[in-house]
């Protein structure tokens, strides 16, 4: 399975259980605001990943939260290509192009000194 078609049966659980609902209500200026919450989720969840180590829940944990991330950016992801009037790539492609740019920047790229 890809990344995107995860990301579809994600998104369809999610939809079941409510949670884009609201978007369906919303004018298009609204609609800033709700992805906008989407993305402090997935913000939270990295909190949650933070506070896991730092309080030494264990690997279990860590990787639950580490899954939340994920969960959440694959249903927002989805949820775009859906609601949103702009046309979307492929997240599958594009992680795909990602990590091969990545792999030819230079060390620590972007970190300054």
């Amino acid at each position: 399975m890809n990344l995107d078609t995860l990301a579809s049966q994600l998104h369809n659980t999610s939809t079941d259980k409510g949670f884009w609902e609201p978007l369906s209500r919303m004018e298009n200026q609204d609609t800033f605001i709700f992805y906008a919450k989407q993305i402090a989720m997935i913000q939270s969840e990295a909190t949650e990943v933070l506070e896991a180590l730092r309080k030494s829940h264990g690997p279990d944990k860590v990787v639950e939260e580490l899954a939340d991330i994920i969960i959440r950016t694959l249903d927002l992801w989805k949820g775009l290509t859906i609601y949103d009037s702009e046309e979307y790539p492929s997240l599958e492609e594009m992680v795909m192009s990602k990590s091969i740019t990545n792999q030819s920047r230079p060390k620590l790229h972007g970190v300054k000194g």
